[in-house]
């Protein structure tokens, strides 16, 4: 690859690094919310199955 094929990136302007550092928190967020369900959605499960197991050890 050649240098001339190569773009320079331009700084942001104070606005727009604003912007994008909004953004960026909003994919974070929602990549957090998106864990937090996943680890209650397994803890349901896991709960569920221990008292399924113990259901069945009474029996």
């Amino acid at each position: 690859m050649r240098f001339d094929e190569i773009a320079p990136i331009k700084p942001l302007s104070p606005e727009q690094a604003r912007l994008k550092s909004m953004k960026d928190r909003v994919k974070r967020d929602q990549e957090a919310i998106k864990a937090e369900r996943a680890r209650q959605k397994i803890k349901a499960g896991q709960a569920e199955l221990m008292q399924i197991e113990s259901a069945v050890q009474n029996e």
